[in-house]
């Protein structure tokens, strides 16, 4: 019984003459709160993660621009820039064929020519005859055009 009375006393102190039946007390704890770490802490311990997720992106970019080069039409500059080129010089030799094929219809013999024109095989030397019969040089130049006598040579011979 003694040590009964000292481990109350010790628990919950009472009178000496208090014969209470002793009802334990469930020790309530107070809660502690704990601090919500920030983002930047957060950041500071994800190391390896950091290092993933930089990786990652770096990932997504390159195949980015690859996908993008490859197969979403995207050009540089400079191929941009001889694109526009390019199409801008077959624009304007499109437009000057039908100048050529005047010059031919002007031409006092230009049956034979045709026929001449026709019995040339290779496609290479046809608008060399084109330029040297002068139908590829238009007013006021001096040297014929290559691109107006191919597509003339072209055009003449499907005519």
């Amino acid at each position: 019984m003694e040590q009964r009375t000292e481990q109350i006393m010790r628990e919950e102190p009472r009178a000496s003459n208090d014969n209470r039946e002793r009802i334990p007390v469930a020790t309530v704890r107070a809660t502690t709160v704990t601090k919500k770490a920030s983002f930047g802490e957060k950041w500071r311990e994800a190391r390896l993660a950091k290092r993933f997720v930089f990786g990652l992106m770096v990932a997504a970019a390159v195949l980015t621009m690859i996908v993008g080069f490859k197969w979403g039409g995207w050009v540089t500059g400079g191929a941009a820039q001889q694109q526009v080129s390019a199409g801008a010089k077959n624009a304007v030799a499109l437009r000057l064929v039908p100048m050529c094929v005047a010059q031919f219809n002007l031409d006092p013999q230009s049956a034979p020519k045709l026929a001449e024109l026709k019995a040339i095989t290779s496609s290479r030397d046809r608008p060399e005859y084109v330029k040297q019969q002068g139908w590829a040089t238009m007013p006021g130049e001096t040297t014929p055009d290559n691109d107006v006598a191919n597509a003339c040579a072209k055009l003449l011979i499907g005519s």
